[in-house]
Order: C-alpha cells, then structure tokens, then sequence
C-alpha cells in the first residue's frame, strides 16, 4: 500500500530523482509513463491488471554507436532511458529474467539474479516469508490429513 512510484507527480518525481535519471515530472510524462509501465508489465507477462495494456508507447530513443561501434539506443528522456533499457535486455537474450512478484500486495517487477532462473518473489524476505508463513498456518489449520 502506498509503494507506487506513478501516483503522483511528486513520487514519480521522486522515483527520477532517486535513479539519476532527468526530473521531467509533469502529468503528460506521468501518463506516458503508466502507460510504459503498462506495456512492459503486460510483455513480462503480468495478468493480475485487467487494464488492456497498449501494444506501442512512443518514448523518445536515437540509435547511436556504444564503445564497440555495435548499434545502440541513446535516449536522455527518462522514458528513453527505460525503453532502451528494455530493449537491451531483450536483445541480449536477459528478457526472462524480468518477473513480476506475485504477491497480490506487491507485483513489483524484478530480475531474477539466480543461476537456474527460479527465483519466485521480489524478496525472500519479505513476500516469500510473508506467502511460506501463509502457506504453513493454512497448512497447521487443516490438520494432519492435508500435511500427507
């Protein structure tokens, strides 16, 4: 409760700001950015927003050369920045690493980090205690029968 960065345009500002990235806070970037956030939830796979998620979002991205002299998106708009980002991990094979915790008072995105690609939660520590913690009391409150 009260952990989305795209609320307002004081958190989104803030969210920015905390990332390095431009402070572009107005309501027009605010709702590009929801709606961003909207089509990558939607590609990693996320169905808990029943919301249609849009299939395109214009951000503002140049194709440019990186120290290698590969092709690379450039952006210097927030937005930019996030959709190459995406892009990159796309491209580079990194694209299902991205997850959604399926927490339902959660739903944070995250890269799974783990070798084998099976991390579950956003944090061990928080959502997946929380969800084993669950797991074992509706478990004690069925009896024996269920633990079998």
């Amino acid at each position: 409760a009260g952990t989305d960065e795209l609320r307002d345009l004081d958190t989104y500002g803030g969210w920015l700001r905390a990332h390095g990235l431009p402070d572009r806070s107005t309501s027009a970037d605010l709702d590009a950015a929801r709606r961003l956030r909207a089509a990558l939830r939607s590609a990693v796979g996320d169905s808990a927003d029943p919301a249609p998620a849009p299939t395109e979002v214009a951000v503002p991205v140049r194709v440019g050369l990186d120290s290698g002299r590969r092709p690379t998106l450039l952006a210097g708009d927030p937005l930019g920045i996030v959709a190459a980002a995406a892009v990159g991990l796309s491209g580079d094979g990194r694209w299902d690493r991205v997850k959604i915790c399926p927490a339902d008072d959660c739903r944070w995105a995250f890269y799974d980090r783990s070798k084998n690609r099976s991390r579950h939660w956003c944090s061990m520590e928080g959502c997946g205690t929380k969800a084993k913690s669950r797991a074992f009391r509706e478990r004690q409150r069925a009896g024996p029968r269920a633990r079998r």
